[in-house]
């Protein structure tokens, strides 16, 4: 085989006896009829519908980049481990532009996590979730929401005046807010808080509020305030 092949037999030996690769770096569990790990799929999903996107580089490489505000370091490390969770066999980098950190990785098999990438804001195009990501989202409706939460939501106070025994009092609450300009992403939020019994409601089109007690309750378990 040696003279055949005019190759080594050193490298002949080389080839017979190196171990195969325990991991494929370039390996795609959706390409393999399979799917990523629910629970950080789940959240990066939900931050990608917020702050994230697909921007194509060469070779066919996607460069996935989630935004995060200077003002959440913990926030900033979650994005980083979800992504490492996702595809952990390459490396994510952090880069500061003015008021905010990009979470950066590169992979040719993003589009295939994210299918709902395509040209121009996600608002002015269909948002939908194939059948794998829905199964996800069933499985992990609180991680989801925390990658919703952690892009387009928060955690506020509000207040209220109320008339007691003649005089005005005023009362605090928390209460958590949503705002998207996609009627597609909303209706996943909303759909998420379903499958979670989470009471919401739509003061806008574009806005939605947790304020009952037991749904903010609900959501300090599985969101919390950004930090």
């Amino acid at each position: 085989m040696s003279r055949l092949l005019r190759v080594s037999r050193a490298t002949l030996r080389d080839w017979r006896d190196r171990k195969a690769a325990e991991v494929d770096p370039a390996g795609c569990p959706i390409c393999a009829n399979g799917r990523p790990a629910a629970g950080p799929y789940a959240h990066l999903l939900g931050l990608y519908l917020g702050d994230g996107c697909l921007s194509p580089g060469k070779k066919q490489v996607y460069a996935l980049r989630v935004a995060c505000d200077n003002k959440y370091p913990r926030l900033i490390d979650e994005v980083e481990a979800s992504i490492r969770a996702v595809h952990p066999t390459r490396p994510v980098h952090r880069a500061q532009a003015i008021g905010y950190i990009s979470v950066v990785s590169y992979w040719k098999h993003w589009p295939c996590h994210f299918p709902q990438h395509g040209h121009g804001p996600k608002h002015l195009r269909d948002i939908k979730l194939t059948g794998w990501q829905r199964d996800i989202v069933i499985e992990e409706p609180g991680l989801f929401l925390r990658g919703l939460f952690h892009s387009d939501g928060c955690r506020v106070a509000n207040w209220a005046t109320r008339r007691v025994a003649g005089e005005l009092k005023r009362y605090e609450y928390p209460r958590y807010q949503f705002s998207n300009e996609s009627a597609d992403i909303m209706a996943l939020c909303q759909w998420a808080l379903d499958l979670l019994a989470i009471p919401w409601r739509m003061p806008r089109h574009n806005a939605l509020s947790v304020a009952r007690r037991e749904g903010v309750a609900a959501l300090d378990r599985h969101v919390g305030p950004k930090s």
